[in-house]
């Protein structure tokens, strides 16, 4: 059996700060304490390994029961954690608050836990907690029968369960934006838009459904918020942009404006502005979708935003999102400098990222190089996403990294190679059930220019090409566009006729 590594990536994920905690709050403790040792040698690792742990302690008796050694650090880390973080969150501080309810009631100290509830109802009630407010209401009732037993009745229990029916409507509110929410996430992290006339009925019935469609449906601010997140990413799905960047505005002054409620909605606040950042994209507003950037930036460390979470997601904005944003104004070189400076600090935290943000960051850098004609490093990484078998999430990069690899063979003359791609890529689209025609024309032109010989030849076939992607461009739907976001066909095709650097027709392009 394969050793368990779940306490290296736990001790890997600390802080200096929470390291430093643990140390001191466990140094209290009596006795013996193997698990410091333990804990100071798997912090040496680089990458966890069990029989170098074994051999180096090899002479001390603990090591006899390893696992449940492992174990209790385990557990003593995360007892740590939450005394770190104790006050840190408002869950965290309701928590709490419960407890010292329970305590007190416990202790026939009814008075005393009368105050506390008080207190933590107004600070669920301000912050929209609506589980927390349901138990602090259930606490409402012992206690306010605890009264009646002992003559006083100042507090009516009706007024206690009207408030408790409100509360629970709010949450079911809120649940069934949840839910809605889900559904379009799940067409948004498959694709990135929608492929098909299924995907697109979906997102319209979640558009048409009554919580998104009607008016002053959301009974929170936190239902609200995520009302015109879901609006906003059926609009993006739909790559109906300018409706999109209206929405995720809207998203982000409901939070800026519920302070509390954006610290503890830290994630949907980052991935707003990453949204409008793609929105002042695709309408070449790029000094406002910089803006979005820094203002990412200027979220990371502070309270509400400084988990290891969400460092780790901005950190791949910063770094994939930076990148596609030079990259699309044909600025590659300055792409190319953020990722030389960027990847030596972020390489460990790229490994510990999300799937789907690794596979971002891969595909970013695969085009960065391919624009500053590097096609070979290009290919290095390109490779980390096509030598994957991933079958649900974010399909696009999947596909388009094939449309790239056709390119990249191309530049490179591995023509010979070029009719087994080119044939592998169409059957891995045709799979995906697209109704897009740009990719497959795209893939039938650059088999005829991998068996054309003459320049000659070869300048008319671009020029075919070129023709035909146009009018696909004008004729079809919006969606026929999507290929543009990721591989700039158009101006590759425009630099090989005029012959000029693609990162010139792309600069080129932007300017006019």
């Amino acid at each position: 059996m394969k050793p368990s590594n779940e306490l290296f990536h736990l001790i890997k994920s600390l802080t200096k700060s929470e390291k430093r905690f643990f140390k001191l709050s466990s140094s209290i403790q009596s006795g013996e304490k193997n698990y410091f040792k333990l804990f100071d040698y798997i912090d040496t690792q680089s990458t966890y390994d069990e029989a170098a742990l074994k051999n180096h302690f090899k002479k001390e008796r603990f090591i006899k029961h390893l696992p449940s050694e492992k174990n209790h650090l385990y557990k003593l880390i995360l007892k740590s954690l939450r005394q770190f973080y104790g006050e840190q969150s408002i869950s965290s501080i309701l928590k709490q608050e419960i407890k010292n309810i329970e305590l007190l009631y416990n202790k026939a100290l009814h008075k005393e836990a009368k105050k506390f509830l008080k207190r933590a109802k107004k600070m669920a009630r301000e912050n929209e907690e609506f589980y927390f407010a349901i138990e602090l209401i259930s606490w409402d009732k012992v206690l306010t029968e605890e009264s009646y037993e002992s003559g006083e009745f100042d507090v009516d229990l009706n007024n206690i369960i009207k408030e408790e029916a409100e509360i629970i409507e709010k949450l079911r509110n809120l649940a069934e934006y949840h839910i809605l929410y889900s559904r379009i996430n799940s067409v948004f992290r498959s694709d990135g838009f929608t492929k098909n006339e299924e995907e697109r009925n979906t997102v319209k019935e979640i558009e048409n459904h009554h919580l998104i469609k009607g008016k002053n449906t959301a009974l929170s601010t936190r239902a609200a918020s995520i009302c015109y997140y879901i609006q906003g990413l059926c609009a993006a799905t739909n790559r109906n942009f300018e409706l999109s960047q209206v929405k995720f505005n809207r998203v982000r002054d409901i939070l800026d404006s519920h302070p509390k409620i954006k610290i503890d909605l830290g994630q949907r606040y980052v991935l707003t502005l990453f949204h409008l950042m793609q929105s002042y994209i695709n309408a070449n507003d790029f000094e406002m979708a910089q803006e979005m950037i820094n203002q990412i930036k200027d979220l990371k460390g502070k309270k509400g935003f400084n988990s290891l979470h969400l460092t780790l997601r901005i950190n791949n904005i910063l770094l994939s999102d930076q990148m596609n944003l030079y990259c699309s104004q044909g600025m590659f070189e300055k792409a190319l400098e953020v990722l030389e400076s960027g990847f030596s600090e972020n390489d460990e935290l790229i490994e510990r990222s999300s799937k789907e943000q690794r596979i971002k960051f891969y595909f970013s850098t695969a085009y960065t190089y391919f624009g500053n004609a590097e096609y070979k490093k290009s290919l290095q990484f390109l490779n980390e996403i096509l030598n994957d078998n991933e079958q649900q999430l974010r399909q696009d990069i999947y596909s388009f990294a094939r449309i790239l690899n056709l390119l990249l063979h191309y530049e490179l003359g591995n023509f010979e190679y070029l009719e087994y791609t080119s044939n592998s890529a169409i059957r891995y689209l045709n799979k995906t059930k697209r109704d897009h025609q740009i990719e497959n024309v795209f893939i039938k032109q650059i088999k005829k220019l991998a068996k054309t010989l003459t320049p000659i030849d070869t300048i008319d076939i671009y020029k075919e090409t070129l023709d035909q992607i146009q009018q696909l461009l004008e004729n079809e739907n919006e969606n026929e566009n999507v290929i543009l976001d990721y591989i700039d066909i158009l101006s590759w095709l425009k630099s090989k006729i005029s012959n000029q650097k693609f990162s010139e027709v792309v600069a080129a392009k932007i300017k006019t």
